[in-house]
């Protein structure tokens, strides 16, 4: 996602969404936004922000729209699987032992450096614990989708997605005060890239069964096939 400003058709299109109803968003203040003569526009750094910490509250329909959407923008197959291709066993773990928050952000990091597509562990760190400052990517149902708030083209050769399970919960800041025991950590080098996985990660993740089973997987290949076989769910 160049960094310039969309219209709200443009912002539509991304989003899979209706022109005049982001419009009516953008003028209760649901959506960052400037007006340019007498008409919205949306700088793209801050609706890629507004969206890394709105699209985890988006539901089903919501998730499926901007999916598609992304899908379109970046001119991918309606069919493409863009999650479990991403998976290697060296960034898979069952029973992570961490049981506070910054150790179980150490230890995805130290998974991710595992499938060698990481340069730099530390700032890779550094940009993760930065983005929980913001808010924690903690979401309902025991989840977390720790990742970057920029894209990482010096820290990350390509995109690197993580999935941990923690033998215990851990307070990592979700809603309610629900601890937190399945970790999908991702990484990108492009904006694009990182809420198309965002956005098909929520999907995914929304389904309870599919959740329960990861958390009670108990081996590496078994996580990995739970969702390599959710994500052409979804397609089919």
């Amino acid at each position: 996602m160049a960094y310039g400003n969309l219209s709200a058709k443009e912002l539509a299109r991304l989003l899979g969404s209706d022109a005049r109803q982001l419009e009516r968003q953008a003028q209760r203040g649901e959506i960052p936004c400037q007006k340019v003569g007498g008409q919205f526009r949306f700088n793209q750094a801050q609706i890629h922000d507004w969206l890394q910490q709105t699209v985890t509250t988006m539901d089903g329909d919501g998730l499926s729209r901007m999916d598609a959407g992304m899908t379109s923008h970046r001119r991918a197959s309606q069919d493409d699987m863009i999650v479990a291709p991403l998976l290697q066993n060296g960034g898979i773990a069952v029973q992570l032992d961490a049981r506070t928050k910054n150790g179980v952000l150490r230890r995805l990091v130290g998974l991710a450096q595992e499938t060698g597509l990481v340069y730099d562990d530390a700032a890779l760190l550094q940009a993760v614990m930065e983005r929980e400052q913001v808010a924690s990517t903690a979401i309902e149902g025991g989840v977390a989708i720790p990742h970057p708030r920029c894209p990482q083209p010096y820290t990350i050769s390509d995109t690197v997605l993580v999935v941990a399970s923690t033998g215990q919960k851990v307070i990592f800041g979700g809603p309610h005060g629900d601890a937190t025991d399945l970790f999908c950590f991702i990484a990108s080098q492009d904006s694009d890239h990182h809420l198309h996985l965002l956005a098909r990660l929520c999907r995914m993740l929304q389904d309870k069964a599919f959740v329960q089973d990861m958390r009670e997987a108990t081996t590496v290949h078994e996580l990995k096939s739970l969702v390599t076989e959710r994500e052409l769910g979804l397609l089919s």
